[in-house]
């Protein structure tokens, strides 16, 4: 990602009205080049949680390095440790519950497989992506 539209992104990211706990989530992210990140606001939708962050790597090593900057990053900045920790070891989908929200980070075809965006396709959705 160029540094242009990563400032782009970076800015929609800082306008968008969403808890600034999951704006970290996402700029920790992007730090780590995570691609396609998407907020899905399920508040109101379910009794799971209020936001999803998704995003993918390319590598197990890349979704690994994103995992460990989210949850370094919500630690430092919120104070806030994850409930759970899924999928670590393998790093093909990494699930990190903080109960208000919830990180999922995949690689490419396992994304595809389990489609959460086409499952909560009623969520508000904020998208944080250059095509």
């Amino acid at each position: 990602m160029k540094s242009e539209e990563f400032e782009a992104v970076t800015q929609d990211l800082k306008s968008r009205k969403i808890p600034a706990a999951v704006k970290c989530a996402v700029s920790a992210m992007l730090d780590k080049k995570a691609e396609k990140v998407v907020v899905l606001k399920l508040k109101g939708l379910n009794d799971i949680t209020d936001y999803m962050v998704i995003c993918h790597g390319n590598s197990a090593r890349q979704n690994s390095a994103a995992a460990g900057e989210v949850q370094r990053k919500l630690r430092k900045g919120f104070k806030l440790k994850p409930f759970s920790v899924e999928g670590e070891r393998q790093s093909e989908w990494i699930l990190i519950d903080y109960i208000d929200f919830i990180v999922h980070i995949f690689l490419p075809e396992s994304r595809a497989k389990y489609s959460l965006e086409k499952l909560w396709m009623d969520a508000k959705r904020y998208d944080f992506f250059i095509d």
